[in-house]
């Protein structure tokens, strides 16, 4: 299923910023040109690959690739990719949803981040999950971690709370906030908000 850019009409009585409205117009004007945002930014930047920048807070380990060059995906630069991403309590590997890479690209390119996504979280076992599930209520049991569907990320440089109305406006999956820790939650699961 690709995901796509909608936006629902504001409720009744209620009126939407010009700054918003304008926002939201240029999502909806890039990705109608095609079915995926990534696509539609690759498109009209004339852009034939895609790449992105990794720091993995808890490992120290840093990754700049290319992931996917002429419409397609680069084997070796996903194996790199799942590798960072993994769960380094177990040190268990897992191959990360590609729109989940798709995603954080396009936020990128909209936000014009200035460093690495500096990740928190990416792929958790069934047992980290487990057990941060036990030392942590809000930890879900069927998380998208442990499908290599999600990633909890900051963004250094850029605000918070507008990365998670972009991200939200994509439509492209579940978006959690936590600003009391500097991060947000991104996954290509249903699309929801929390």
């Amino acid at each position: 299923m690709t995901p796509s850019v909608q936006s629902a009409p504001p409720p009744a009585n209620h009126s939407i910023s010009r700054r918003r409205f304008l926002h939201m117009g240029a999502l909806a004007a890039a990705a109608s040109c095609v079915s995926s945002p990534a696509l539609a930014l690759d498109r009209t930047t004339q852009k034939f690959e895609r790449s992105l920048d990794f720091y993995n807070m808890n490992t120290g380990e840093s990754l700049s690739t290319v992931y996917w060059i002429k419409g397609k995906y680069v084997p070796l630069s996903l194996r790199d990719i799942n590798y960072v991403l993994r769960d380094h309590h177990s040190d268990q590997v897992k191959p990360i949803d590609p729109q989940l890479l798709d995603l954080l690209y396009t936020i990128d390119k909209i936000v014009g981040l200035r460093d690495s996504f500096h990740v928190l979280s990416a792929y958790r076992s069934p047992a980290t999950n487990a057990w941060l599930r036990n030392a942590h209520p809000g930890v879900a049991e069927h998380s998208m971690h442990i499908e290599g569907k999600a990633v909890d990320v900051r963004f250094f440089g850029r605000d918070l709370s507008m990365v998670r109305r972009l991200a939200t406006d994509l439509q492209w999956g579940g978006v959690g906030y936590y600003p009391w820790s500097n991060f947000v939650h991104l996954d290509t699961g249903p699309v929801r908000t929390w």
